[in-house]
């Protein structure tokens, strides 16, 4: 396996070393290496001292001088991470420290026009089972559950939940939107049991239970 450091190419445990057009190869000494160096990547090409515009970088003994004018194409898809409306903040606060004991629920969506994550709708008295059907089938969603949770040794205890509804089959770009800004909403609603589902039949009680069943 060959790692790549700009436009320089190092192959594991200095086995082979391949130079290209703005880069050269220099020992722990500062001295150049030879023209021409052996290994399992292939031929070098001659080595050019550093000049104008190249960088250094250390790595397995070698000091690799690389050009910024050459570098390799590198295609990956952005994440965009979205803003928190500062008014689904404050709901998100009232509702950790809300009094009531029973089922609720916030369902949110993403803004696209605003790139923001905002409120959709909010449930009390609500089950997994009924807040599954409030779930679009074909569109991811943020939610964030406090259940009444029924201890095997009869304590009762009222966790508060954060699901990302993911469903197979949504649109990538609306996908990567969600994906990109879940973690900024999981930090603000200061929430560490976080779950996951990929189709919204996943949202039952008797899964929700399993996933509990973690926490102490």
């Amino acid at each position: 396996m060959v790692s790549a450091l700009g436009s320089c190419f190092l192959s594991p445990e200095g086995q082979g070393l391949r130079t290209f057009p703005g880069v050269v190869a220099m020992g722990d000494e500062g001295k150049r290496t030879p023209a021409h160096i052996r290994g399992g990547v292939g031929p070098a090409t001659p080595l050019q001292a550093p000049g104008k515009g190249r960088k250094r970088v250390r790595e397995k003994g070698l000091e690799l001088v690389c050009s910024e004018y050459w570098k390799p194409k590198v295609e990956s898809d952005s994440l965009v991470v979205c803003e928190v409306d500062p008014e689904l903040k404050e709901k998100l606060r009232k509702f950790r420290f809300r009094k009531e004991t029973d089922n609720a629920a916030i369902i949110m969506k993403v803004d696209k026009d605003r790139q923001m994550v905002v409120l959709e709708e909010e449930f009390q008295n609500i089950s997994p089972e009924e807040l599954k059907m409030e779930l679009p089938e074909r569109q991811p969603r943020f939610v964030v559950y406090s259940y009444k949770y029924m201890h095997a040794d009869g304590r009762v205890s009222y966790p508060l939940c954060f699901i990302f509804s993911s469903p197979v089959g949504c649109k990538p770009e609306q996908q990567m939107m969600y994906a990109g800004s879940k973690n900024r909403l999981v930090q603000t609603a200061e929430l560490t049991k976080v779950f996951e589902i990929r189709t919204t039949d996943d949202l039952t009680e008797a899964w929700l239970k399993e996933k509990l069943s973690f926490f102490r």
